[in-house]
């Protein structure tokens, strides 16, 4: 099968090159400095597991635009571009694409696939969400934590989950996507907690006080989504409305009961700290600003996400744990 990833980030990297080491086409659509290591030497794949193979850069077409890829009509786009940039690669998309290519968008945040069906609305666009941390560091692109892609249910689905489960991208497709885009924005919550850490993830989730205000912003959440008439979907061990009490839990019972969620690689970090560290716009408006959104919508207000995407708008700021708390009145 023909796949096109628009974004070769860390998440489009990792399941282009899963998808490549399996023998299927695969084209990388990315920045020139950031295609040029691979095009030199291949990419070399990891994760958690002990996954390690060097695919090579023939196994791969790399383009820098979408029309310099070329996408067939049976082509099938996994569009993996930081969801600021859903818009612009939605136009894109509509210009390249004939009517009726498929899109699956493997972003975080709810709202992309209604983005990408106004601004291309000739497409097939579909859901997905990818559960993993990925880190990108050049030609090596690493699985950091664990976890099963969830694909929207469609006939399309239907024959790609065979292939990507035999690729070891472990997938699944879930009867309600949106729940699990919104238990996916959940666990993203804690995105700038830890860019504003300024901590690997693993040691940040040990920090009680950080981990105090990631569940205040998923319990400031949850209330909104209740109004809204969400059930967000369970996507880790712990249940969503469970998952704010663990967090607040001291750390002796909280590393005894959450040992599944810190099987994190010691040096990972969220994709918000890579953007912030890089001087790019992060992806706050498409996780906190979503709650925010979603409260205006029902007449609620959500503070503590929105002084969140106050905090990620303004200038780099590095806060611990404490500070965080003491700036969000927690």
């Amino acid at each position: 099968m023909d796949f096109i990833v628009l974004g070769a980030g860390a998440i489009g990297c990792y399941v282009g090159g899963r998808l490549a080491a399996q023998g299927h086409r695969v084209c990388l659509v990315g920045r020139p400095g950031a295609l040029a290591p691979i095009v030199q030497g291949g990419l070399r794949v990891t994760d958690l597991e002990g996954f390690d193979q060097l695919v090579p850069p023939t196994a791969f077409r790399v383009a820098t635009t979408l029309a310099e890829a070329a996408p067939a009509a049976d082509s099938v786009v996994l569009l993996c571009v930081k969801s600021g940039a859903t818009e612009s690669a939605a136009r894109e998309l509509a210009a390249c694409c004939v009517p009726g290519t498929s899109v699956i968008s493997l972003q975080n945040g709810v709202d992309n696939v209604a983005l990408l069906e106004a601004h291309a609305p000739t497409l097939r666009v579909l859901a997905g969400m990818v559960p993993y941390n990925v880190v990108l560091r050049g030609a090596h692109v690493h699985r950091a934590t664990a976890g099963h892609l969830q694909l929207q249910r469609d006939a399309l689905t239907d024959n790609l989950a065979p292939l990507f489960n035999a690729a070891g991208l472990a997938t699944v497709l879930p009867p309600d996507i949106r729940a699990v885009q919104w238990g996916k924005l959940m666990l993203n919550l804690n995105n700038p907690v830890n860019a504003l850490s300024n901590l690997p993830l693993r040691e940040e989730l040990l920090d009680r006080d950080c981990r105090q205000v990631f569940a205040a912003l998923q319990t400031e959440a949850l209330g909104v989504m209740a109004r809204a008439g969400i059930r967000p979907a369970q996507v880790t061990a712990v249940s969503p409305h469970m998952l704010p009490r663990v967090l607040r839990l001291p750390n002796w019972l909280f590393t005894r009961l959450a040992r599944r969620m810190l099987q994190i690689d010691a040096k990972a970090r969220s994709s918000m700290w890579d953007d912030l560290e890089a001087g790019r716009v992060t992806e706050i408006d498409a996780l906190s600003g979503a709650v925010v959104r979603l409260a205006a919508e029902h007449g609620m207000a959500a503070p503590l996400n929105a002084r969140m995407c106050e905090l990620l708008h303004g200038p780099r700021q590095r806060l611990s744990g404490a500070q965080m708390r003491k700036v969000l009145v927690i």
